[in-house]
C-alpha cells in the first residue's frame, strides 16, 4: 500500500492534494482496499457549496456503502466525470481518480489533516 508523501489525509481516510487554494479529493488506497471492487461513486455537482463535516459524496462497492464528509468548507470547481463509467479507476489508481476539484473557503480548515507517516502509522 503507498501513501504519497506530497498529500495530506484524515482518519475518515480521504486524501487532499492542496495547489494553493484549490484541493483535489480522493479516498486512499487502504479506503479503497477495505471496500473492495468500487461500483459507484456518486459525485458532488459542479458550483455545489459544502461546509466542513457535509456528507459530499458516497461511494458504492460489492461490500459497502461508504458516506464521504467534507474535510474543509468549499465550493465544487469540478468533478472526475472519468468515475461516471469507470468507478472501480479508484480501485486501480486511487491517487489519480481524484473524486472532485474544491475552492477551498478557508485554508485552516485543512490544519487538522494529518502527514503520510501519521496516517499509516494509525492503521497499525
Amino acid at each position: 500500500m503507498e501513501f504519497p508523501q506530497d498529500l495530506k489525509y484524515n482518519r475518515e481516510h480521504l486524501w487532499v492534494k492542496l495547489e494553493g487554494n484549490i484541493a483535489y479529493v480522493g479516498i486512499t488506497d487502504y479506503a479503497q482496499d477495505q471496500l473492495g471492487e468500487i461500483l459507484y461513486v456518486d459525485l458532488p455537482k459542479e458550483d455545489e457549496e459544502f461546509s466542513k463535516g457535509d456528507q459530499f459524496s458516497e461511494v458504492e462497492s460489492a461490500k459497502v456503502n461508504s458516506t464521504l464528509v467534507m474535510p474543509f468548507s468549499g465550493t465544487v470547481l469540478e468533478v472526475n466525470e472519468r468515475l461516471d463509467d469507470q468507478p472501480e479507476y479508484i480501485n486501480e489508481a486511487p491517487y489519480d481518480a481524484w473524486i472532485a476539484k474544491f475552492e477551498v473557503k478557508d485554508l485552516k480548515d485543512l490544519d487538522d489533516m494529518i502527514s503520510a507517516e501519521e496516517y499509516e502509522g494509525g492503521l497499525k
